[in-house]
């Protein structure tokens, strides 16, 4: 069973951005796996300062954003605005860790999933090693489909409740959009390279780097080609104090 919610989650506005202001993790969970087994039809998104940025900077990528029903905050940034304004906590959620939690969720729910994206191999090992856990996988197509049309049927009559969708922004936000055009009774959620840290394939920053929210820092480390996205974020910071943002 699907289902809305009736409680309303406030939302903070950062440049153009509305943010879902959930307090943690654990709340945003419940919002969309619930304990009756129900869950949320909509779709989400994960916001952090160079979304934002390039939000600003680019209508297309703003109307992709605005289109997601959920906006949370996966990006130390976002938080500490969302906390200066809302004068209240509001924890960091990291959209690979927030997966990982509604997986185990659909697990303990029963509810049905469908995977997309990432490549043959790594979509295999996901979804084996998801059932292992207990989810119900009722599907699983790679990346590199030919036949949209198909795909999009095949989910429809798979009956999947939770669908989520490995090809990185936008492009994974697009394909979301049309997939609910014929299948809108259902949760989506664009997830990224997550089926890669999922399985091992990609290592994910130490757990304590992300505890002190330096998983950024991190990342730079290992791909100093990232430097040009990094500085960005001084634009974001300058923006922010002088109230543009």
């Amino acid at each position: 069973m699907t289902s809305t919610s009736s409680t309303a989650i406030a939302e903070i506005g950062i440049g153009p951005v509305q943010v879902s202001a959930f307090a943690n993790m654990a709340q945003l969970l419940s919002y969309i796996i619930r304990a009756d087994g129900s869950v949320y039809a909509g779709s989400a998104i994960a916001i952090n300062p160079e979304k934002i940025l390039t939000a600003l900077e680019n209508p297309q990528v703003l109307a992709v954003i605005q289109q997601a029903d959920l906006r949370y905050a996966d990006g130390i940034g976002v938080v500490k605005v969302m906390q200066k304004r809302l004068q209240r906590p509001v924890e960091r959620i990291p959209g690979c860790e927030l997966w990982q939690a509604l997986m185990a969720r659909a697990a303990e729910y029963q509810v049905p999933v469908y995977l997309v994206g990432a490549k043959p191999e790594v979509l295999a090992q996901t979804r084996d090693k998801l059932q292992r856990l207990g989810v119900p996988v009722v599907g699983a197509t790679d990346g590199y489909f030919k036949d949209e049309a198909q795909l999009l049927q095949t989910i429809k009559a798979s009956g999947a409740r939770f669908v989520s969708v490995a090809m990185g922004s936008p492009k994974q936000e697009l394909l979301i959009q049309r997939i609910r055009a014929v299948h809108p009774d259902c949760f989506y959620m664009g997830v990224g390279g997550t089926y890669d840290v999922f399985t091992g394939n990609v290592k994910r920053a130490p757990a304590l780097w992300c505890k002190l929210n330096l998983e950024w820092a991190y990342r730079l480390l290992a791909q100093p080609s990232r430097i040009g996205r990094q500085l960005r974020l001084f634009r974001y910071l300058w923006w922010v104090l002088i109230g543009k943002i």
